[in-house]
């Protein structure tokens, strides 16, 4: 029998993680199966509980791990300010990403099943939301990031509901249309004077 290193296993734990994080986002939750998973992975079912106890683990840690990657791929690397706001904005809310379930965001593809998911699931979820809008909110108010925390959970809101029902329209000119309505909507609301 051959064995590996620490290195293996942990770049094969992390293997796992990102398939399952683009397959969960991809087919929902519920429609990933763990031998799905693990032929993503290229690897055999028999070697998933090697490195997670459950299905739940492997959600909770997937789930941890989108929402990190988001905050480090899209909001760390935006423009500083309103403008990096602005291309956060256009670039959540484009036909693109509508189309790009897989390479998208966690939270317009699995919002509707994290809230069913464990207490724990829910717990990184919400763990990794906040990391996401404190970056956001620290760009609309860099003097006092924590008095825009609010808005920027409203605008996290906005933007993954309008991409949810644009996916979910047939009419591709009416789901085009409400992406550049929601682009509107964010931008008002990233200028209106709101008490937090």
């Amino acid at each position: 029998m051959v064995r590996y290193g620490k290195e293996h296993k942990a770049e094969t734990r992390r293997r796992i993680i990102e398939t399952a994080g683009r397959r969960f986002k991809q087919d929902g939750i519920d429609g990933s199966g763990v031998s799905t998973l693990m032929k993503d992975a290229g690897l055999t079912n028999g070697a998933f509980y090697a490195h997670f106890e459950s299905k739940d683990d492997l959600v909770t840690t997937a789930i941890a791990d989108q929402l990190k990657v988001q905050a480090e791929s899209v909001v760390a690397r935006a423009a500083p300010g309103r403008a990096g706001i602005e291309q956060i904005v256009r670039g959540y809310l484009s036909p693109q990403h509508r189309e790009n379930f897989g390479d998208g965001c966690p939270n317009a593809a699995l919002l509707d099943e994290i809230g069913r998911c464990t207490d724990t699931t829910r717990q990184a979820y919400t763990d990794g939301v906040l990391v996401l809008i404190d970056g956001i909110a620290s760009r609309m108010a860099p003097e006092a990031p924590s008095s825009a925390r609010v808005k920027a959970l409203s605008l996290l809101g906005l933007m993954a509901g309008t991409l949810q029902l644009s996916r979910a329209l047939t009419d591709r000119r009416l789901a085009n249309e409400l992406l550049e309505q929601g682009i509107a909507n964010a931008l008002a609301l990233l200028d209106a004077d709101q008490r937090v």
